[in-house]
């Protein structure tokens, strides 16, 4: 193709010589030969460019006839492939269609030789039927015969079995005559024996309840005498601290003593259920004794020995769930007194809280009320320094009226905030002091509730006051005065 463009180019340069090519907006006259050499150059490698696209062009084309060829010739071997499977096709389904004929006709063999068959056996079952039906009245005609002489020997047997009877019927009352005297006599040695069993133990169990009884009584006592030595302890305690408690904690020790008699209502509760249970117990031993009594009474009183088995064995059930009951009173009685030592316990350490409580509140109301006499003595001085300092400022000083008047109307001011913070100091200190003396009102009353005299606590109660005068009688603040 390039060298068409240059015979082209050369034949439109004869025809139009006087219109020269442009290449690269110059014309082919104006240049140089180097210029001609180079475009020379580059046509030429577009030249060699062209002939190997050709080239490549040309064997991808070959390439594709190649593919197509081998892609028919393929298809042409596919559809032979699938004459022939269709023929295979056809062949195997007339060769199906010939084997299903066949069995049919093989089914029909196997039905008509399988009826054949079933007549066959009817026939044969309906003889052995027969044969087996004479064999049978053959049999039963033998069993008939076999029956009455059976029944011949049971009678021969019957007969001779009502003499053995009577010989054994005599034998067996004479074993009767002196096994009943036998058994007599054991019975006799087993109710003795049973009897001295019976005071042994009766004595035994007395002894065990009355050594019991002193032991528990034994230990009551020391528990009284530990409580009521914890009680002394305790209200000494309380009668050295008892003048600086405060409000602040008075909820807490109403709540305490409310504690503290649920405590002693819960122990009056546990005592009444235990002299309940004392009761029970006496009251059982009583029934205990009847019973034992009417044993004895039921012994005298049966004729042989089957009631006195019934007897003894109606008056050992009686026992034993006597027993049974004893045993479960007592178990009862054990529960109860663990449940009252767990009630102690918990009441003294409620008593020892409390205490505790009390010991702090006391700590904290005479840290306060330190505290409150400090500020107020602080006070005080703090006045009477200002009040000279001011008397000399105002002598030193020769002020014209109008400013004296402001200075004096400062100074005022300054005194009645001075004197208000006094009194709220005057006030705290005479609320403290109403609750001292409310707590020490309250003390006295649950005393008196308790069955305490306050004489007995050794020393007289003081009653606080603020300046000498008297406080009212009226709740101070958050304590409020026993009812």
């Amino acid at each position: 193709m390039p060298p068409k463009k240059k015979k082209s180019g050369k034949k439109k340069k004869s025809a139009k010589a006087k219109t020269p090519t442009v290449i690269d907006g110059i014309s082919t006259e104006e240049m140089s030969k180097e210029q001609l050499e180079e475009h020379i150059v580059r046509l030429r490698e577009e030249l060699d460019r062209e002939r190997e696209e050709r080239n490549y062009f040309q064997l991808e084309r070959d390439k594709v006839n190649t593919f197509w060829e081998i892609t028919k010739r393929q298809l042409e071997e596919k559809k032979a492939e699938l004459r022939n499977k269709d023929r295979e096709m056809e062949d195997a389904e007339e060769r199906h269609q010939l084997e299903i004929k066949v069995y049919k006709q093989k089914v029909k063999h196997l039905l008509y030789e399988h009826q054949n068959n079933i007549s066959e056996l009817k026939a044969e079952s309906a003889v052995q039927l027969r044969l087996a039906q004479d064999e049978h009245h053959v049999d039963e005609k033998d069993l008939r015969k076999d029956k009455r002489g059976l029944k011949v020997e049971l009678k021969e047997q019957e007969l001779s079995h009502e003499d053995i009877i009577k010989n054994l019927k005599k034998t067996h009352d004479e074993q009767v005559t002196t096994m009943r005297a036998d058994f007599e006599r054991q019975a006799r040695e087993i109710e003795a024996k049973y009897e001295r069993k019976m005071k042994a133990l009766r004595d035994e169990l007395d002894l065990r309840r009355k050594t019991e009884i002193h032991e528990i009584e034994e230990r009551k006592n020391g528990q009284i005498n530990t409580l009521m030595k914890n009680h002394e302890k305790a209200f000494s305690d309380i009668k050295n601290y008892y003048n600086d408690i405060t409000l602040n904690n008075l909820a807490l020790i109403n709540t305490l003593k409310e504690q503290v008699e649920d405590m002693k209502k819960k122990e009056e509760r546990m005592e009444k259920q235990m002299a309940e249970v004392m009761a029970e117990n006496k009251r059982l031993v009583e029934p205990l004794q009847k019973a034992k009594e009417e044993v004895e009474d039921l012994r005298k009183q049966l004729a042989n020995y089957d009631k006195d088995k019934q007897s003894l064995a109606s008056a050992k059930a009686r026992l034993k769930v006597m027993e049974e009951d004893y045993k479960g009173l007592h178990w009862e009685h054990e529960v109860l007194e663990q449940r009252f030592e767990k009630l102690q316990q918990e009441r003294d350490e409620l008593y020892r809280k409390f205490v505790k409580a009390i010991h702090e509140v006391q700590q904290k109301s005479s840290f306060k009320n330190l505290l409150l006499e400090k500020k107020l003595g602080a006070l005080a001085d703090t006045l009477e320094k200002k009040e000279a300092q001011l008397n000399e400022v105002l002598s030193a000083s020769n002020l014209d009226p109008t400013a004296l008047t402001v200075v004096t109307r400062k100074l005022e001011d300054v005194l009645d905030s001075k004197n208000s913070a006094i009194k709220d100091l005057q006030y705290e200190l005479a609320r403290v002091c109403k609750a001292h003396n409310d707590l020490m009102r309250t003390y006295e009353a649950k005393l008196s509730q308790f069955g305490i005299p306050t004489e007995e606590l050794g020393f007289k109660p003081l009653e606080s006051t603020v300046g000498g005068q008297a406080l009212g009688q009226g709740p101070a603040g958050l304590v409020s005065a026993p009812s």
